[in-house]
């Protein structure tokens, strides 16, 4: 008799819970809470999911207009930002809101990062302006480099990056040193080879001027490492 009345009282307790999975299914299997703007439909779970296949673009995209994301909000009115809330949507390849996306911000216990933007996503033909998203540093450097982020950057993330400074200066021997030996104050648009090579600029500028060379504060335009490697017509910063 006792089994029988553990048996029912099992049978009890699923039933249970599966009714309340249906009935609030928000507090039984909801991966933590909704983002704000998603708050007024924390009940409806059926608004984004489609019964058992997961949450669904085509559901995001019958409230998120795709041709209005970034640019209007559901209601129509004017995104407001400050500039850098680009509407890039509309340069995807195809709507995949669930690639970059999720709602629900899982329980602390288990907290997973969010997904990250995938520029593969994009259209072949927008992937390389990155300055149509990204704004760049306000640094010397980023000023010099413009829009031509994939000299140093990948799309796989911002970092780490890459800069091949042998293209200016090969850093070998004894200039294998640290930024601030030649760029003083952190300025990196500028630099002087004065801070180790005290050099009489009189002398220096008599002995240029026999190979008809002027311009004695831009070293690195003929010396391009410290083997004295020299070109001339190469490129370089502006001496100090």
């Amino acid at each position: 008799m006792m089994r029988r009345w553990g048996l029912w009282l099992i049978v009890i307790n699923l039933c249970g819970l599966i009714a309340l999975v249906f009935a609030l299914p928000h507090l039984m299997i909801a991966p933590g809470p909704l983002i704000p703007a998603h708050a007024s439909i924390t009940t409806n779970c059926f608004a984004c999911h489609a019964p058992f296949k997961g949450a669904s673009t085509d559901r995001c995209t019958a409230c998120h207009k795709v041709a209005d994301v970034g640019i209007r909000t559901t209601t129509g009115a004017a995104v407001k930002g400050d500039g850098d809330a680009i509407a890039f949507h509309q340069s995807l390849t195809t709507p995949n809101c669930m690639a970059c996306h999720t709602d629900h911000s899982a329980p602390h216990l288990v907290k997973m990062s969010r997904p990250s933007f995938a520029h593969a996503l994009l259209r072949p033909d927008v992937r390389g302006q990155c300055s149509a998203c990204h704004r760049g540093p306000q640094t010397p450097l980023h000023a010099q480099s413009g829009s031509n982020c994939a000299a140093c950057h990948t799309q796989a993330g911002w970092k780490p990056a890459t800069f091949d400074h042998a293209k200016f200066f090969a850093l070998t021997g004894p200039h294998n040193a640290s930024c601030a030996t030649c760029h003083t104050g952190g300025d990196t648009s500028r630099y002087t080879c004065f801070s180790c090579h005290q050099h009489q600029p009189d002398q220096i500028r008599a002995k240029h001027a026999e190979e008809g060379i002027q311009n004695i504060q831009n070293c690195a335009r003929c010396h391009r490492s410290a083997s004295g490697e020299s070109r001339e017509g190469g490129e370089g910063g502006g001496g100090d």
